[in-house]
Parts: C-alpha cells; sequence; structure tokens
C-alpha cells in the first residue's frame, strides 16, 4: 500500500492561510515557500507550486520525487487564460523511474492553443487481460518501458471555436512470463513485446467557459482522431483512436457549481494491441478503479460533481458516475458505478489553480474487495 507523507504536512501547513500566519510559520518556512503556500497575489503574476512525493509498494521498494506546477500569463489582458508548464519525476530504490513533461500554452488573447508533453516510464504495473469482467485472480505484474511524445496545435475561429490538429509518436516495450493466466493464449507476439508507432490527425474545440482552471460557468466540448501507424518489424498495426470529450458547468451560487462530463474513446483497427486499448479508472474519470483493471477497443464515462468553495482557500467536492469499456455492442448491464468525495487547496487563489485530494469508490466484483483508490493531484479532475 502506497502512502504520502508530505503531502499531508503541507495540507496541515496550509490551513495557517486561513488566517494570518502565526510569527513560528514564518521563521519555520523559507520564502518560498510562504509565497506557494499562504500568500495571495491578485497581479496576475507567474506562480510556482511543488508537490513532493513519498511513497512505497513491495514491488517498487521507496518511491521518492516531486510534482510541480509553473503558471503564467502571456500577456496583461484579463481574457487570456493561465498557461502551465507541469513536471513529474520519480524514482525508486529498485531502479525505476517515472518522468514526464508536459504544457499547455496560450497565446495573447487565446488566438491559439498549444499542449505538448513528452514522457518515459519504467515502471511495473497491474494486467488482468481484455474485457469489462477481469477478475483479480488473473492479476499479472507486468513490466513496462513507455516512451510518448505529443502535441497538439489549435487556431481560434470565431468566439469559442478552435481548429487544429496533433501529431504524436510512442515506444512501448514489455516482459510478461508465461504464468498460465487465461488471458495469455489471447496476446499476440506484438502485445508481449510491445511495439513502436506514429499518429497525425485533426482537432475540433468549442470553449466559451469563464476559467480554464477552476470553471463555475460554460461548456468545453472536445474532439479528436489519432490516425496511427506501426513503426519498424515488430509493430504493423494502422488504426485509429477517436476521443470525444464534453464538460459543462452551472453556478448555482456564488460558491456552489455543479459539473457535468462525458468522455467517448474507440479504437479502430484490427490485431489491436492491448497496450492501446482505452482504458477505465484513473484520477480524472472514474476514480476508485485501478486504471488498467478494465479495457477494452471502446469505453464511454460520465461523471457529475459538486464543488463548494468553503473561503478563499478551501473547498470541497463529490462526486458520482459511471462507465464501462466493450469491444463491439454496448450493453447498459455493464455500466459500473463510482463515487466519493474530496478537499481542495487553492494554492493561486487568482488563476484558480487547486491542490486535489479525492477518495473514489467503485463497485464490489463477486469474492472481491470493494474497488477504491486515493488521489492526490494537482488542478481539478475536469
Amino acid at each position: 500500500m502506497k502512502k504520502n507523507i508530505i503531502a499531508f504536512l503541507i495540507l496541515v501547513l496550509s490551513t495557517f492561510s486561513a488566517h494570518a500566519q502565526p510569527a513560528f510559520i514564518k521563521k519555520i518556512t523559507p520564502r518560498f515557500v510562504r509565497k506557494m503556500l499562504f500568500e495571495k497575489d491578485s497581479t496576475r503574476s507567474a506562480s510556482f507550486f511543488l508537490l513532493p512525493v513519498l511513497s512505497s509498494a513491495p514491488e517498487t521498494g521507496l518511491e521518492v520525487g516531486a510534482s510541480t506546477l509553473y503558471s503564467f500569463y502571456t500577456d496583461s489582458s484579463k481574457r487570456t487564460r493561465v498557461s502551465n508548464i507541469f513536471a513529474y519525476a520519480t524514482f525508486t530504490t529498485e531502479g525505476q523511474q517515472r518522468v514526464s513533461l508536459s504544457s499547455s500554452y496560450w497565446t495573447p488573447r487565446n488566438k491559439y492553443h498549444y499542449t505538448a508533453g513528452i514522457s518515459y516510464i519504467n515502471f511495473p504495473f497491474n494486467f488482468y487481460g481484455i474485457g469489462d469482467n477481469t477478475r483479480k485472480t488473473d492479476e499479472q505484474r507486468i513490466s513496462e518501458k513507455r516512451f510518448k511524445v505529443n502535441f497538439l496545435g489549435e487556431k481560434r475561429l470565431g468566439e469559442h471555436i478552435y481548429i487544429g490538429y496533433v501529431l504524436g509518436a510512442y515506444d512501448y516495450k514489455y516482459r510478461i512470463e508465461n504464468t498460465g493466466k487465461s488471458f495469455e493464449a489471447r496476446l499476440t507476439p506484438q502485445d508481449r513485446n510491445g511495439g513502436a508507432g506514429v499518429y497525425a490527425g485533426p482537432s475540433l474545440t468549442f470553449d466559451n467557459r469563464n476559467n480554464n482552471t477552476y470553471t463555475t460557468k460554460g461548456m468545453h466540448i472536445t474532439g479528436y482522431l489519432n490516425v496511427m501507424h506501426g513503426l519498424f518489424a515488430d509493430n504493423a498495426y494502422q488504426g485509429s483512436l477517436l476521443n470525444i470529450e464534453y464538460a459543462q458547468f452551472f453556478a448555482l451560487s456564488k460558491r456552489l457549481v455543479l459539473g457535468f462530463n462525458i468522455q467517448d474513446q474507440s479504437l479502430l483497427g484490427s490485431q489491436t494491441p492491448f497496450y492501446l486499448l482505452p482504458e477505465l479508472g484513473n484520477d480524472e474519470m472514474m476514480r476508485g478503479y485501478y486504471n488498467g483493471r478494465y479495457r477494452d477497443k471502446n469505453m464511454l464515462a460520465g461523471q457529475t460533481e459538486l464543488r463548494y468553495r468553503i473561503s478563499d482557500r478551501f473547498g470541497i467536492a463529490g462526486f458520482a458516475g459511471t462507465g464501462t469499456v466493450f469491444k463491439n455492442s454496448l450493453n447498459f448491464d455493464q455500466f459500473k458505478p463510482n463515487y466519493g468525495g474530496g478537499l481542495r487547496y487553492f494554492f493561486d487563489t487568482e488563476k484558480g489553480l487547486t491542490m486535489r485530494i479525492d477518495y473514489g469508490v467503485g463497485q464490489k466484483p463477486a469474492g472481491e474487495k470493494r474497488q477504491q483508490g486515493f488521489y492526490l493531484s494537482l488542478g481539478e479532475a475536469f
């Protein structure tokens, strides 16, 4: 079981920001920490937040690292949205690593929007097979080395519509042992070894949100098509991934916001490798499910979240949703529930940037413990 100690210490220290800072806080904390956690800034200047990571698990040993978020505006106009650079890096005593760098960049007055990311993972994960009814008894620990790079560029047409393109590349490597699990017979050599590929395609977005970090009203609809082609002799896959996502927010009062979010993903093509299949569960959608516990050629999920901002610095949220994965036809009996709640700490009150702590609960498969998950993240789920 993973533990995160430093994050709770940060949350405890940050409670002092709701009132005046005691003198001893000023003495024991460096200047940049006080600015990061406690001080308000209404000048639209850049901000920086550091979240340490400290955890442990039998398969990885001790894992240490940090995630950082640097946020800024590209001009002084109040219409221009917040841009950011996000970095995450952890290392374990067993020689594993997770490193990523991503950015969302809005040009002055939001005329252009660019996102880019690069990541490398050398980390084990649990694989259960393919489908919406995998079993805990089929769990197998798999070693993964994964490299990904992606880019999206969009130009605004009119007031709220953006049109653009996506580009990217990936390289996956696996080591899957023969243990007699039922799903092993379905894995092709390509599945067992992984493969590399590239993708490109169009994107289309409608976005009239009043804020892109902590939205209180407005709608965001985005869709893109990744046309993929395998590289080298070990990957002959040709297909495409269609992703469509909708989010809408309603201000029920000055501090109370209701949000809705729906996502649909479809992977097209024959002999699709398991590592490209859409997955159910992460820290943004279907919280409470292990990421990859259920995966198949199609994924459909939705959620609603009620957010209450107690003060400038603190908020709470409750959420509920449902979702499933399927191969060809959708059966509504397959939908799985999730629900939960969490706390929010606004480390930048002007930009609406949050540290999010959520606890999600899912279904209880027959003969297994109820699925659940604890999440510590920067930024809202949607």
